[in-house]
């Protein structure tokens, strides 16, 4: 059980590490697709910031309640994106299998590390 939730956990960390270098280094780009999406431009950067306070807090796993803020935010994060893609046309792609490996590594999670 711990390789796979080891293996889920590094998966979604990956996946939001991609997603907040790219909110970082390629912001204009992002800044046009929230444009597209009617979503506030100035919230990119915060946003990267918090995918990377939210990767410290599920592998550091120091403070519960952090942690589980953390996996929340990721998943209202995936949720949204999915959603914005999907109605402005985009299709859903990756986001789908990035929901399902949060819950794989926070199920999983509550078992294997209390």
């Amino acid at each position: 059980m711990k390789i796979v939730y080891w293996i889920a956990t590094v998966a979604l960390c990956a996946i939001m590490l991609y997603s907040a270098q790219m909110y970082f280094f390629k912001t204009e780009m992002i800044k046009g697709f929230f444009e597209s999406f009617n979503y506030p431009t100035y919230i990119v950067i915060p946003l990267a910031v918090a995918k990377l306070l939210g990767i410290a807090a599920i592998l550091t796993n120091r403070i519960k309640w952090i942690k589980e803020w953390a996996y929340a935010g990721f998943f209202f994060d995936l949720v949204l994106a999915s959603l914005a893609h999907h109605y402005a046309g985009h299709g859903i792609g990756l986001s789908i299998y990035a929901i399902i490996i949060l819950i794989i590594s926070y199920t999983i999670g509550k078992k294997v590390r209390p």
